[in-house]
């Protein structure tokens, strides 16, 4: 062998090196992706546990908002069926997109439910709905900071299949990118408070 062969192997077993590499860097970050997406996952099963007795709660002095209440639950179920899906694939968009909406639409009924209970002063003062109603708000705080550390997760993995010369490897082994979780607010919740005096 001459110089010029052996130097052509060097390269070519440095090129799989790096491919290998790279692979196996791209799949941690994916693999923490699934792992930040646990920790979501244990705050959203302690929040869907909690909203049945929160409604069973409420339901015993609003008889009369049966319509709020129905929705809570309609709501926690599709949510529910939303983050069963986004378990098994974490990395994927669409899953995670319907889980954001999904989140969106109970976050704003339970807004309701608990709008409704500020108009019931009695509702307000029951000692089960005010230990669940400040358990339901711990719960919301612990989901906030679960879904930083994944879209953290999902940054980092964006970055590392999107940048050169990783994004080859990427492509070549159908690394998809994620998606991030994105706030459940409304558009309405989002627009800057006007004073006026």
């Amino acid at each position: 062998m001459n110089v010029l062969q052996i130097a052509g192997w060097v390269a070519v077993a440095l090129l799989a090196l790096w491919a290998v590499v790279s692979y196996n860097a791209l799949v941690r970050r994916r693999n923490e992706i699934a792992n930040a997406f646990a920790q979501i996952d244990v705050q959203l099963k302690r929040r869907y546990d909690l909203i049945p007795n929160l409604v069973q709660t409420a339901g015993k002095y609003l008889q009369h908002e049966q319509d709020t209440l129905e929705a809570v639950a309609a709501a926690r179920a599709g949510a529910s069926r939303a983050a069963d899906s986004a378990r098994r694939l974490p990395a994927d968009a669409a899953a995670i997109g319907a889980l954001s909406g999904a989140e969106a639409t109970l976050v704003g009924v339970l807004g309701r439910l608990m709008a409704v209970v500020e108009a019931y002063p009695e509702l307000k003062a029951d000692a089960t709905m005010r230990e669940l109603s400040e358990e339901l708000a711990h719960t919301e705080n612990r989901i906030a900071f679960s879904r930083q550390a994944f879209n953290d997760a999902v940054l980092d993995y964006n970055n590392a299949s999107q940048q050169a010369p990783t994004l080859l490897v990427a492509k070549l082994s159908g690394f998809k990118p994620a998606a991030m979780l994105q706030a459940t607010q409304s558009e309405a919740e989002r627009q800057a408070v006007r004073v006026q005096f």
